[in-house]
């Protein structure tokens, strides 16, 4: 079984080296102290959500004068490709907690970014303060989401965005070579066909294309006609993942999926 895994607070692996020490502090100390109550000697990672990762023993735990102290000897230090890096999730709000679902399965499939739409069809509503609560609990979601899938890249949730920022953001990402894939169920294109190379290469870097793309997902009501007109406007290509109609919590992991297969993430 892999090691328990921990975020550390910005800064704090810098400079971690072999045979050194790195210690862990608020919530994560408190979690593995007084939650998991690791003792020395039991060995643990420590990522800092940017691709670094330390694994190392224990070294001292527990409370000393009021504050959580855990200190870890570090065995090695590694650098970690996002191996599903380059790939932004466009998630539609959407009710029953579904959104929240697709965040938390994307994280784990290892989506670099993921921004909250607006979208004219969602029935969630993220106004005023609300916006800002909803993208903290996104965030809380993609950071336990991260150690629960022993990842080392935490993916970053941008600000809400209306359909206009996303046309607006699409043209210009179009433009440097974003390919914006759009689900939608009416699509005559399959996503396999349209990034998939020639099968008898794919995961090799002269097969699948491995572009840097951007997915959007509507809501539980689908995406407007009028909003697909107007990423088909900017260059977004609609795509479809076989016969099924899937749901808002389930449409984006399955595309991320299907892209780290072709790509070769999984090989």
């Amino acid at each position: 079984m892999t090691p328990p895994e921990f975020l550390a607070e910005p800064g704090e692996l810098d400079r971690a080296v072999p045979s050194g020490t790195v210690r862990l502090t608020g919530r994560e100390a408190l979690h593995a102290v007084r939650v998991l109550r690791l003792r020395p000697g039991e060995r643990i990672d420590v990522v800092d959500g940017a691709g670094m990762r330390v694994r190392g023993a224990v070294e001292v735990s527990g409370e000393h004068d009021s504050s959580i102290d855990l200190a870890v000897r570090v065995e090695t230090v590694s650098r970690e490709e996002n191996e599903a890096g380059g790939i932004v999730l466009v998630q539609a709000l959407a009710k029953g907690g579904r959104d929240e679902m697709a965040v938390e399965a994307a994280t784990g499939l290892g989506v670099e970014r993921i921004v909250p739409w607006a979208a004219a069809r969602s029935v969630v509503r993220w106004d005023g303060a609300k916006a800002q609560r909803g993208r903290g609990r996104w965030e809380a979601i993609a950071r336990a989401e991260t150690k629960v899938a022993r990842r080392s890249w935490v993916p970053a949730v941008e600000p809400m965005a209306t359909t206009g920022d996303l046309v607006r953001a699409a043209h210009d990402g179009v433009l440097a070579g974003v390919r914006l894939l759009v689900l939608h169920e009416d699509a005559t294109t399959g996503l396999a066909r349209l990034v998939g190379g020639d099968p008898a290469r794919i995961g090799r870097s002269q097969g699948a294309d491995r572009r840097a793309t951007a997915l959007v997902v509507g809501p539980e009501g689908g995406i407007a006609p009028d909003e697909l007109e107007a990423f088909r406007q900017v260059g977004g290509i609609p795509v479809r993942l076989g016969h099924a109609v899937l749901r808002a919590s389930s449409a984006g992991p399955a595309a991320l999926a299907a892209l780290a297969a072709l790509r070769g993430a999984w090989n």
